[in-house]
């Protein structure tokens, strides 16, 4: 599947976009399937689950993994920096702290699912004021896109490049775009990718040089360095 960028991404699924003279994949989900993401960190007995085929493991028989990819940043021990919910259940609270690294270049922002509305992505300090009810949430920074701006720290001349993914919402809040660079591309063109591409008024950096993916549709399973938190669609065999 080939997307065309000269309008939002028309159909559920999994591929390929062209943006800029950069290649991306990119996964939709729409608030039909709102209850298919998933996120995981841990299998049953508390170990991190690291990587794709540990994931797949935890599927229950005849569910399938459309894509999965990271969720966000995490410590050595792969506990999540940030807000990590799942199924309603609180794993990591929200931080709303500066730093050193693109976690703390503020603002930064969680990707919240099954609230009041399917999807959202909040900048972080309004969200732990706010409080708002996540079926799923997952903290990561920067935000790439803010109210319709790019994060005001990208450069257009930036050198520094790495494969890079995040997710953003429409602005209604029915569809969330998951994407993960092809190549290494700067912060600019990749959340020129979300603004000018997929026409998101908000939209969050997950992470970059660890970056992954697993989506069978567009051939991809990537390998690599042990993953933290990871998100995904889930689905089921015909």
């Amino acid at each position: 599947m080939v997307f065309a960028m000269a309008l939002p991404v028309a159909s559920e699924g999994c591929g390929r976009v062209d943006h800029d003279g950069q290649g991306y994949v990119v996964c939709q989900v729409d608030a039909a399937h709102e209850a298919g993401l998933r996120l995981w960190q841990d299998d049953g007995n508390g170990r991190p689950l690291n990587n794709f085929n540990n994931l797949r493991k935890t599927l229950a028989p005849g569910e399938t993994l459309d894509f999965a990819m990271n969720a966000g940043m995490f410590h050595p021990d792969y506990r999540p920096v940030g807000l990590l919910v799942i199924d309603g259940q609180e794993r990591q609270p929200v931080n709303t702290q500066a730093g050193g690294g693109n976690f703390g270049m503020l603002p930064n922002g969680v990707f919240c699912t099954g609230g009041a509305r399917p999807f959202q992505v909040i900048e972080s300090r309004a969200f732990a004021a706010a409080q708002p009810e996540c079926r799923l949430a997952t903290q990561s920074g920067p935000m790439l896109v803010i109210d319709g701006a790019l994060h005001p720290r990208f450069l257009v001349d930036s050198d520094s490049r790495y494969i890079r993914n995040g997710v953003g919402v429409a602005p209604d809040g029915q569809t969330a775009w998951f994407a993960i660079s092809d190549r290494p591309v700067t912060f600019h063109e990749f959340g020129r990718l979300f603004r000018d591409g997929l026409r998101v008024r908000d939209a969050l950096y997950l992470d970059g040089s660890i970056s992954r993916l697993y989506a069978p549709a567009v051939n991809r399973a990537d390998f690599g360095r042990s993953l933290g938190p990871m998100i995904g669609l889930v689905g089921t065999a015909e």
